[in-house]
Parts: C-alpha cells; sequence; structure tokens
C-alpha cells in the first residue's frame, strides 16, 4: 500500500548525562514501537544533549558518544531511528545524526549549516560538512559512511535536514527532492522563543509541499543545561499539508508523536514537478542502501491533531514555558524548593507567581505521585505542596508602605506560598551609623541619595540568602529586562540569587501579563489569580526614598513603553543615538516633545554604558524572545567604552524644531 507511520520524540535531555540521556531516547523508541511506528526521528544531539558547550571539545565526550550510540542500536530492532551526537573525524567534531535500521547502524549524516548567531554557538566546537563529500568513519567495528548522504530502506528514500539546514536560504531539502526522497528528517534542536513555533511549522510545511515528502521534525524538550528552554514542538507534514504535531510544553521526559506517510501520494507529487530530476554533474551524495521492511500496522490512526496551542497566545506561551524552564531548574539542580523576596511590586510577584504555575501545570500533566517522584530529591511532608516549595519573604524599613505589605501578602496567600514579614530597619540604621561615625558627617538625601537607597536594598540580602541555606533552595532573582538595560537595580541586592528567571523580560510585558492573569486566564491549568489586583493598580516603585518623594520606577527612568522602544532600536536593532532619536520621534512625536524623547535617548545610552558590569555579573536567565541582554550567551558589550560620548554631543547640539 506504500503507506508508513512516521513519528517524531521531544526528548528532555540533560548534558553529559549519560546513562539518563540513553534511558530516554529508549523509551521514545519502546513508545514508538508499541504506537506502532516504522521511521522514527529523535532530536539533534540527543545522545549528549545540545548543551555540553566547550566540552564538545573534548575527545573523550566523543568516544563516550559513540560508545552510547553502540549500546543504542540494538534497542531499535524493528524500526528505522534517527539520532543526533557528536562525532569526531580526521581531528575535527561533526554534529552528526546516525540512521540505524532494525538495531545497525547504516550511515552518519553530519549538518552542513551551522547556527552561529544569538545565543548559538556552534562554529565554536563543529565543523560544517561540504555539500556532496562523503567519507567512511570506524564506528565500533566497522566502517560506516559519513557525509552527505540518502538512505534507500527498501525502496523509501529518506534524507536529512538537522536544524538550522532548514533555517537557511538553500535548504538541502532542495537537492533531496531532486533525488526523489520520500522522506525528510529534521532532527533539532530548537529553543523556545515567542511566536518561534509559527516559523517551524510554516517551514516544515513548506517544506513537505516544495519538496513533495513526509517531513518529520523532532525537538528536544524542556530546560536541558539552564539558559535555554526547548518546547518540543514536533510537527509533521505531508504534500503541504500538517498532519500531526506533538504536545508542546510537556513536564514529562518523553513526548512521541506519530502519522501515516502516504508514499503514493507524495510521489505523485513528485512526478508533477518538471524539475524533479538533478543535472548531471549536480547532487552528488551517496545513497546507502538497506532491504529492511519496518513492519505494517496499520491502519494507524493519528493520535494528536495540529494546533494543540494558539500559535499567538504569547502569554500562555509565556506561562508555560517558564514553568517548565522552572521545574527543570528545580529538579536538575537538586535544589530543595525556591526563595522570593517578595516586594509588593510586579517583578517578585510575577516571579512568585510563575512558581505557582510550575506545580499548577506540572500536577496536570504528570499527575502528583510523578510530579513527587520527578522531584525524589525533595523530602515532601504532609500538607500542600506550594507552602513547602516556595518561600516568601516580605523585608520592611521606614520606606515600605502598607499598600506593598498587603499586597505581597494577599499574592502569597492567594498561590499557597509560605510568607513571613521581616523588618530589617535596625539593620539599615545600623550600617548608616556606622558609615556616619567613619566619614565623620551625616548622610542625607541631598547629597547620598543612591548610597541610602542601595544600603536598603543589599541589607535585604543576607538574611534571605540564609533563609535560602537553610532550605537547601534556589533563591529566585527578580530583576527584569528593563532595569538590566539601565541598571536600575542593586547589585548585590535584588539582583541577588542564584537564578534570574524574568531577566529576559521587559517591564511592559510583565506588567500587561499580570493584568491578564488576574482576571482572564485561558484553559483549564492556566487559572486566573484575582489577588494580583493589589499588584496591578500599583504604580511601580523601588520605594527606597522617604514615601514623601513620590518615588516611582517611571520618574526615575522613563516611561517604561519608551525604555523598551530604545532597547529594541539601540540594542537589538544597533542604532546610535541620532537615527534612535529620529525613528522614536516618528512614533512617539503625538505624546512627547523631541526634547523629551531626547533626553531619555541620551539617558539610556549613558546608563546603558556604565552598566555593563552589572549583566556582566546577573545570575543566569531564561532565553524566551530575540532581545536578550545576556552578555554569555547573546548581546557583548564592552564593560569599558567611550559610553557614546560623541554620539550623544552631536545629538544633544542639534536643534529642535
Amino acid at each position: 500500500m506504500n503507506r508508513i507511520v512516521a513519528g517524531a520524540a521531544s526528548l528532555n535531555q540533560t548534558p553529559l548525562d549519560w546513562e539518563g540521556n540513553l534511558a530516554r531516547a529508549i523509551a521514545a523508541v519502546v513508545e514508538a514501537r508499541e504506537k506502532g511506528v516504522g521511521y522514527l526521528c529523535l532530536p539533534e544531539l540527543a545522545i549528549t544533549g545540545y548543551g555540553c558547550e566547550d566540552m564538545f571539545l573534548a575527545p573523550e565526550v566523543g568516544e563516550e558518544a559513540v560508545r552510547s550510540l553502540l549500546s543504542f542500536a540494538p534497542e531499535c530492532k524493528g524500526l528505522v531511528v534517527a539520532i543526533g551526537l557528536p562525532l569526531w573525524f580526521e581531528s575535527s567534531v561533526y554534529n552528526v545524526v546516525a540512521l540505524i535500521v532494525d538495531g545497525e547502524i547504516l550511515g552518519l549524516v553530519a549538518k552542513q549549516n551551522l547556527a552561529g548567531d544569538g545565543l548559538h554557538y556552534e562554529p565554536r566546537w563543529f565543523k560544517p560538512w561540504p555539500v556532496g563529500l562523503v567519507e567512511s568513519v570506524r564506528v565500533g567495528d566497522q566502517d560506516v559512511p559519513l557525509g552527505d548522504l540518502i538512505f534507500d530502506v527498501a525502496g523509501v528514500r529518506l534524507g536529512f535536514e538537522i536544524c538550522e539546514d532548514a533555517w537557511v536560504a538553500q535548504r538541502p531539502g532542495m537537492r533531496l527532492s531532486q533525488r526523489g526522497v520520500d522522506l525528510i528528517f529534521n532532527p533539532s534542536a530548537s529553543h523556545f522563543a515567542f511566536g518561534k513555533q509559527m516559523v517551524r511549522e510554516r517551514f516544515v510545511l513548506e517544506g513537505s509541499r516544495a519538496f513533495s515528502c513526509g517531513y518529520v521534525y523532532a525537538n528536544l524538550l524542556g530546560n536541558e543545561a539552564g539558559r535555554i528552554i526547548y518546547d518540543g514542538g514536533t510537527v509533521i507534514a505531508c504534500g503541504g499539508e500538517y498532519v500531526a504535531e506533538g504536545k508542546r510544553f510537556s513536564f514529562r521526559d518523553t513526548v512521541v508523536t506519530a502519522a501515516t506517510i502516504d508514499l503514493n501520494l507524495t510521489r505523485l507529487h513528485q512526478a508533477r514537478q518538471v524539475s524533479h530530476r538533478p543535472v548531471i554533474g549536480e547532487s552528488p551524495e551517496l545513497t546507502v542502501s538497506s532491504d529492511f521492511v519496518p513492519e505494517w500496522k496499520g491502519p494507524f490512526r493519528t493520535e494528536q491533531s495540529f494546533g494543540n496551542l494558539a500559535a499567538d497566545a504569547k502569554e500562555e506561551e509565556f506561562t508555560r514555558v517558564m514553568a517548565l524552564g522552572l521545574f527543570d531548574y528545580l529538579r536538575k539542580s537538586y535544589s530543595g524548593g525556591f526563595v522570593v523576596s517578595l516586594s509588593g511590586g510586579a517583578d517578585s510577584a510575577a516571579t512568585a507567581v510563575l512558581v505557582y504555575y510550575m506545580l499548577e501545570l506540572g500536577l496536570a500533566d504528570l499527575g502528583e505521585e510523578r510530579f513527587r517522584e520527578k522531584l525524589g530529591h525533595i523530602s515532601f511532608e504532609e500538607g500542600p505542596l506550594l507552602k513547602q516549595l516556595l518561600s516568601c519573604v516580605y523585608q520592611s524599613t521606614r520606606n515600605s508602605s502598607d499598600t506593598t505589605r498587603e499586597a505581597a501578602r494577599a499574592v502569597a496567600e492567594a498561590i499557597g506560598a509560605e510568607f513571613q514579614e521581616w523588618d530589617v530597619d535596625a539593620l539599615v540604621e545600623g550600617y548608616r551609623e556606622r558609615i556616619e561615625e567613619g566619614i565623620g558627617r551625616d548622610l542625607d538625601w541631598e547629597t547620598d541619595d543612591i548610597a541610602l537607597q542601595n544600603i536598603q536594598a543589599r541589607v535585604r540580602s543576607p538574611g534571605v540568602w540564609m533563609l535560602t541555606n537553610i532550605r537547601n533552595a534556589l533563591l529566585l532573582s527578580t530583576s527584569n529586562r528593563s532595569e538590566a538595560a539601565v541598571g536600575y537595580a542593586t547589585m548585590d541586592g535584588d539582583t541577588s540569587g542564584g537564578l534570574s528567571p524574568i531577566s529576559g523580560i521587559d517591564k511592559a510585558f510583565l506588567r500587561h501579563w499580570l493584568r491578564w492573569l488576574e482576571t482572564t486566564g485561558c484553559a483549564p491549568d492556566i487559572k486566573p489569580i484575582p489577588a494580583l489586583k493589589a499588584i496591578n493598580v500599583q504604580a511601580p516603585t523601588a520605594e527606597l526614598r522617604p514615601s514623601e518623594s513620590g518615588q516611582t520606577d517611571e520618574s526615575d527612568l522613563m516611561p517604561y513603553p519608551v525604555l523598551d522602544a530604545i532597547e529594541r532600536l539601540a540594542i537589538r536593532d544597533k542604532k546610535l543615538p541620532g537615527e534612535v532619536w529620529e525613528l522614536l520621534c516618528e512614533v512617539e512625536s503625538e505624546t512627547y516633545s523631541p526634547q523629551q524623547l531626547r533626553d531619555w535617548v541620551v539617558k539610556f545610552f549613558r546608563l546603558w554604558s556604565r552598566n555593563q558590569w552589572k549583566r556582566e555579573r546577573y545570575a543566569p536567565g531564561f532565553h524566551v524572545d530575540d532581545k536578550n541582554l545576556d552578555p554569555k550567551t547573546w548581546c557583548r558589550f564592552p564593560i569599558l567604552s567611550s559610553s557614546f560620548s560623541q554620539e550623544i554631543s552631536e545629538l544633544q547640539s542639534r536643534k529642535m524644531d
């Protein structure tokens, strides 16, 4: 009948977890076999994990990866299975995918296009494989073809696009279609970003249409190595139509998605394409053949249909991906829970609420027994789980208000977290008295504003760290990306923490998301939290100056939407001060004067430049969009620079119309 059942698996792997990674890959094979899958695609670098960083350059890692592959291959009896690993060849490392047929390694396909932008550093470790080149490499006790390969498994022709290969203009799929492939596997390690699933779905759909084939896309799942979160998002398409999509943001170790591919239908489409045959001298890839035929267990009914989550539901995507990221970070760091210094403001409330949804979504997906099992390093007692997983502390000084105190308490009680209130004013005054004695004068707000604000934030750090240590927990920093851009945070104060989950999110979106959660929610497992009204009615404030000053974040800085717009232009788009101001005037001229916008642009560039050292010291954060400021993995900027002095001077000398 020329129908096959193809499957794509998402795996929640951990870098260098040899036994665990192998066990999860085998579990996916077992599940695929039970579902009747004959052709299974596992993710890119699934044997080692994608996030091994410079350990990819360790020869022993390459050797262990091959040993794992040799252990994995016999587990694939009766199936055709693809799995990714790093491979040493002629003193270089390549990102390859092994095709295993009925338990035997048939060949190794090497990635041709390496991802080197944003958080990707693949060219640091891997070499790109030349188009059309085929070599031979020793794997165990056999010589295996390596390179630009096509496979013929009993008449089913199979080719590969490995992650980035499908994101470039000259996709290998075009050459594969000229060779009449029936099936393209895309083993990927594609990190989550807002709206990115729509892009993946488009290139999978278009690939299946343009190349007249079945297209199987597999991806990693979960927080693999710390900063990057993978949403799963497996997709299967055939002849320009979606046939299946795997569940995204799952808390499970593996998610296998399967669908029937009608080869007669794809071959009909190929026959209608006038350019399906290669020109002589082109497409010199080697075809590797096998007579093995996977058992047909049809008729197969696709279990998971396309569209399990609205691709444009940014608020829901954010809730789910952050919950999954926190869960994996908690269990993979062997932490006993989380601690949040809950100030009664938007940032700390958002951080605490994300832990709440980690529990709610995890329980909904896994059930309580499996949820507890996956956090087996934590000795749970009887009673509410969140109270054992999250401790919140409100730390007041004389400048704290009843508004923030009650807001912090209301949120903690609404989500079921442990809540404590500490008065740290005496500690602040103790430091103030010692400094005044040491410098021989009194401190006052006119001359010592920043110092008097910062000591309050820093005094709050040692106690909450101590509580964190006692609980064997993980302290969550609560600084957001808007504040990181301009250094509006106290180093060793509100930046204290082992993980900074919202450091990649701008303040404007966080406030919008909290308002959405207060009244909306959008699914049975994402319920509204009405108590957030106590947070949402406030104007954001650090609450570090005396109350009569009327301190707010935006009066200290600028309106957050303007700050975020400047950041996008200056940092993401690499515009200099003059052009940033011109572009800002085009969209904000009816709201703000050119002079005001110029002042804010100048302030942003000056604060950005002088605060790079703070961004260098931030705790690791999660990547969720293309505007991250993390200097270790995304946005590099010199710690010392001219601070755009010439460009700012030129902007300030311009005449305002």
